[in-house]
């Protein structure tokens, strides 16, 4: 017969089953936070803000944009969302640093075990882009500046281990060629120090990058996609202009700390999957190089560990260590 301890455990754990039900059936009862672990302006902002409005509309309650922009790599926002109660109230977009970042640094988290996955929500190519002064109007005239004065040409990125140092990493192994790199923190300052003129080159997401170069800032030598983009059908694939092979493509996710219940986390991919049908984000993504991506919450997860073990490679043939 079931002793009396047994039964008051299988209550006990019924009990918080259908509170769990519950708490997911009322959720959200308050705003959700979503941290962005990376200054405004960069890739992450751009894809971040665009779904915290849809989704908030989505939820019924504002998602509140949290920029955490200090520390290396987006470490300091990823590990404030890993200590955060894992009730659905806070979430973190994610992207390709994510699955670099353990072969850069000793993490206070892991990446994996210590996040449960949300949704995929696009990707985007890098694209390759020098400030105008620079006197180079193609790839090849870019590689031939660069073979010509080793070391001397300098190019802006996020910071160490982001998709603009990795993208360029991968650029230098390929074609054989010396770049400097200065690191800043965060793609916004990247961005807005080579739009100034102090570094010249900069491999950067599409998706952050296209205003500038419509608007004149910018001059766009190539795209990492396999195929022209049609945001800039003109430009060509660095592979196309010079580096056979060469692709490099960012992705953006949301993930939620791990524990989350599963209710909750259903309720968020099935929201996040609507704002991916509504064509004003689809035309948002496309309008800036960039195409929403859809994958089941297994199928997210099994990405990310994809993606840790393909940059791997790129960081150790590369010999990039963590300043």
């Amino acid at each position: 017969m079931p002793t009396i301890q047994s039964l008051l455990l299988k209550s006990l754990g019924l009990l918080l089953a259908l509170t769990t039900v519950a708490a997911a059936q009322d959720y959200p009862t308050k705003p959700v936070r979503l941290i962005i672990p990376f200054p405004p302006g960069g890739s992450n902002d751009v894809v971040g803000r665009v779904f915290a409005t849809h989704l908030g509309e989505r939820l019924g309650k504002q998602v509140i944009v949290d920029n955490r922009g200090a520390g290396a790599g987006g470490i300091v926002g990823t590990e404030v969302a890993r200590n955060s109660p894992p009730d659905g109230y806070t979430i973190l977009i994610i992207s390709l640093a994510h699955a670099v970042n353990p072969w850069l640094y000793k993490l206070p988290y892991d990446p994996i075990k210590d996040f449960t996955p949300i949704a995929m929500l696009g990707s985007g190519p890098v694209v390759l882009v020098v400030n105008p002064e620079l006197p180079v109007h193609s790839v090849k005239e870019l590689l031939d500046a660069a073979k010509q004065q080793p070391g001397k040409l300098q190019y802006a990125s996020a910071g160490i281990g982001s998709f603009q140092h990795l993208s360029a990493e991968l650029f230098k192994l390929t074609a054989g060629v010396n770049i400097l790199h200065v690191p800043f923190k965060g793609g916004g300052p990247a961005m807005i120090d080579v739009i100034g003129g102090h570094t010249k080159v900069m491999f950067s997401s599409l998706v952050q990058t296209t205003p500038f170069i419509k608007s004149g800032k910018l001059r766009a030598l190539g795209v990492g996609g396999l195929a022209r983009n049609p945001v800039l059908p003109e430009v060509p694939t660095i592979a196309e202009a010079g580096v056979p092979t060469y692709e490099s493509v960012n992705w953006w996710g949301l993930v939620a700390p791990a524990g989350t219940s599963p209710a909750i986390v259903e309720r968020l991919h099935r929201e996040i999957t609507a704002v991916q049908d509504n064509p004003e984000v689809q035309k948002q993504f496309a309008s800036e190089g960039a195409s929403v991506v859809k994958m089941t919450t297994a199928e997210f997860g099994q990405h990310m560990v994809k993606e840790m073990n393909k940059w791997e490679r790129v960081v150790k043939e590369g010999g990039i260590k963590a300043e």
